[in-house]
């Protein structure tokens, strides 16, 4: 479907993936009236983590930022698998928890959490601005240093 974000996509460049399917008892996304609530998305390209490790031990805040631009980018994913394709179907970008596995004395989670949030204001302009958690924890799936979830608004077919 080729639409305004579409169109932005394309002119920055970006290529959204399509959907992963969840590997545990979870569904990636779910719908209630004009919401989408989408589960915590990690740093996968081809089905493999893109960055693994410890913030403040292996990775930097660059390379953090990068797992959370990829985590975001596959949120995005599956945003458009919960609106059929219409990724237009956004009316708001109303929050994103992000969880950054880290050192203990690592205090950057916002400047690592910003990738994503600087992706979602790039593909859907202001309304991609959001409120926003960013949680610092162990560990996190498959060794990834981020995972990233969401809540978005959507207009009714």
């Amino acid at each position: 479907m080729s639409g305004r974000v579409e169109t932005r996509l394309a002119n920055l460049g970006l290529t959204i993936p399509d959907t992963v399917a969840p590997v545990a008892n979870y569904v990636p996304a779910v719908r209630t009236g004009d919401l989408v609530v989408v589960s915590g998305q990690i740093p996968l390209v081809d089905g493999k983590p893109t960055f693994t490790g410890l913030l403040g031990e292996t990775l930097s805040v660059e390379q953090g930022q990068a797992a959370a631009r990829q985590c975001a980018i596959n949120l995005v994913a599956q945003i458009r698998a919960a609106c059929d394709g219409d990724l237009d179907r956004v009316a708001r970008v109303v929050r994103l928890g992000v969880f950054v596995a880290a050192t203990p004395d690592f205090t950057d989670h916002p400047k690592v959490a910003n990738g994503a949030s600087d992706l979602m204001v790039e593909v859907f302009g202001d309304l991609g601005r959001h409120a926003r958690a960013a949680v610092g924890c162990s560990s996190l799936p498959l060794g990834v240093p981020v995972e990233v979830e969401g809540l978005i608004q959507v207009t009714p077919l």
